[in-house]
């Protein structure tokens, strides 16, 4: 039987990678192997073809951990996670479910952290990404990320650094290149919206000649720091500070859950349109892994109010 092809699809790769691909194009890519201190998604490519994040700072070799889009915290327990400078690490343990579709392509793994002495875990990582098409040729990934103690609870210590961070390309970025820092009230540079709350954040600048392109980065209601205060840089990079203010304990009776959107997008950010945007995001329910009922299929992806 002739069945049609979706139009969003993952293709898991050698070496622990998967590239997610909207119509037959790359869009992003996941990088989960042992060469890194933790996984990362790199790159998220927009509208025009090019690359919208980069690995590592373009001038400062001390900033190698910025690897694109990933996930790390500096303090926990006490323990710095954020940084390359230790031995602490994040492994993926094993891929979950991955699923085609024509209205999105999700992906969800399980990852662990190890303080790298201890061959016990920290914490356990149930990360699901949602990927699908944008009405102006660009992409949204939706990240939704669970952390679970595996004691019987574990402090994540105050800090701005953690838990999702994004780091632009260069030209993006308002320092080495013309990008602009965007705040949802229309505030705008470093300056202005360092450490202040937003529900979302927007860097955008010139990938190319002429070509302007941007990453737009929602918040959550359901988060615990909603609206989050930014860590954002001049220099290129962005993150919602969830211990900004304090910490989080996490439990090991309940996973602790922060949900995220990214949109790769075509020109600079309209106030108006990342607004709607924001709104339906808001008003989508979360993702879940769920034992599937499907032969072969050993677990699937649903959305659960």
């Amino acid at each position: 039987m002739f069945r049609k092809t979706p139009r969003c699809q993952i293709l898991p790769l050698p070496g622990r990678q998967l590239t997610i691909g909207i119509d037959g194009r790359e869009r992003l890519r996941w990088h989960a192997a042992d060469d890194a201190p933790r996984p990362f998604f790199f790159p998220l490519i927009g509208p025009s073809g090019l690359p919208l994040t980069r690995m590592g700072h373009p001038g400062a070799p001390n900033h190698d951990h910025h690897r694109s889009i990933w996930f790390a915290h500096h303090k926990v327990l006490g323990i710095d996670f954020w940084g390359d400078n230790t031995d602490a690490v994040i492994r993926q343990q094993q891929w979950l479910a991955y699923e085609d579709g024509d209205q999105d392509a999700r992906m969800a793994v399980r990852l662990r952290w190890y303080d790298g002495h201890d061959p016990q875990a920290l914490i356990e990582q149930v990360m699901i990404a949602a990927v699908s098409p944008a009405p102006d040729d660009g992409v949204f990934v939706e990240i939704q990320t669970s952390l679970t103690s595996l004691a019987e609870s574990l402090e994540l210590g105050q800090t701005n650094f953690g838990l999702l961070a994004v780091r632009v390309a260069k030209s993006i970025s308002a320092f080495f290149g013309d990008g602009v820092l965007t705040g949802a009230n229309g505030q705008q540079t470093e300056k202005n919206l360092f450490g202040k709350s937003s529900p979302w954040i927007d860097y955008s600048g010139s990938i190319d000649d002429g070509t302007v392109e941007g990453i737009t980065y929602y918040d959550h209601p359901d988060n615990n720091s909603f609206p989050s205060k930014w860590h954002v840089r001049e220099d290129g990079w962005m993150g919602a500070s969830v211990c900004r203010d304090g910490p989080v304990m996490l439990t090991r009776a309940r996973p602790t859950t922060w949900r995220y959107l990214l949109h790769a997008h075509p020109g600079h950010v309209g106030l108006a349109a990342a607004d709607e945007i924001a709104k339906r995001f808001h008003s989508n329910p979360q993702l879940v892994v769920l034992k599937s009922e499907q032969p072969h299929q050993a677990a699937t992806i649903q959305r659960v109010s």
